[in-house]
């Protein structure tokens, strides 16, 4: 299998990326067989909780079983002791960072992909029951564009906007993009094609990020103009409260996850909270 570096982030070394995809047959390689695959995933990573948001509208928990790995890596370089074996076994004389997320394949025990994206796509195409679609026929690049839009206007801006000294066009940019979604949302119910897809995960989670990691680095002016798009936060608390959501909210553990990697300064937007997560997700176990 190829391997391709990913991107160094911060505290953690490069590790490869592993992009083996889910094919309809034999001559794939990797063919669709129900349990024969395994997802290895920290919900407290914004990769992880994707996939489980997914997995579980998918109601995949008997084709595709789930290891939930601890919110905090357990090794300094930031691997996993647990997946340590299964990138041995996938890449020869293997010595770097043993990260989720991990689909691997429990025939030969190696890993199939690291790639968040393509995994969500994956058990979609393949395990899915043909009735609930995170990727809709037709739908598959508003989708993307959306993924875009999260990635750039939302993640990379707030980082940006967070640094030291703050970057005024950044902050811009991140208020341009909430500013078209809250518009998109306004009398919508969800983002693409009035029914909840992978469009809705993707934005969720970069909702989840921004309240209860970026804020923290933002001032307090910032993050009450954050907060001013009533209709973008609603449809953030109403999926909170979805089964598929809110039950995989480790709200603890993102902030152990981001106390450990966060080389950041903390700035008065920190108070500021705009939603009140605990409470929204709390609503998930009494139903």
């Amino acid at each position: 299998m190829s391997i391709t570096p990913l991107a160094a982030i911060p505290s953690v070394r490069t590790a490869p990326a592993f992009r083996g995809r889910i094919g309809h047959d034999a001559r794939s390689g990797h063919y669709a067989v129900p349990r024969r695959y395994r997802l290895h995933l920290a919900t407290a990573c914004p990769d992880g909780l994707r996939i489980a948001v997914g997995h579980s509208l998918l109601a995949l928990d008997d084709c595709c079983p789930v290891t939930f790995l601890p919110a905090v890596p357990d090794c300094p370089d930031g691997s996993h002791a647990a997946l340590r074996p299964l990138y041995e076994a996938s890449a020869h004389r293997y010595s770097g960072p043993a990260l989720a997320p991990v689909l691997s394949d429990d025939w030969s025990g190696r890993i199939v992909s690291t790639h968040g994206r393509d995994i969500l796509r994956d058990l979609d195409r393949h395990f899915g029951d043909g009735v609930t679609r995170l990727y809709p026929c037709g739908a598959e690049a508003e989708i993307e564009a959306v993924e875009r839009l999260c990635s750039q206007g939302i993640e990379q801006a707030a980082q940006r906007a967070g640094r030291e000294g703050g970057d005024p066009a950044a902050l811009h940019a991140l208020l341009t993009t909430l500013d078209e979604l809250e518009h998109r949302l306004a009398g919508a119910e969800f983002l693409v094609g009035g029914q909840l897809t992978a469009a809705d995960v993707e934005l969720w989670v970069a909702l989840v990020q921004l309240d209860t990691v970026h804020r923290n680095h933002l001032d307090a002016s910032a993050v009450h103009r954050i907060a001013d798009h009533p209709a973008l936060w609603a449809y953030a608390r109403r999926l909170a409260a979805h089964p598929a959501f809110g039950v995989h909210l480790d709200l603890d553990g993102i902030s152990r996850r981001h106390q450990g990697r966060c080389q950041g300064l903390e700035a008065a937007g920190a108070a500021v909270q705009i939603l009140d997560w605990t409470g929204h997700a709390a609503d998930t176990s009494r139903r």
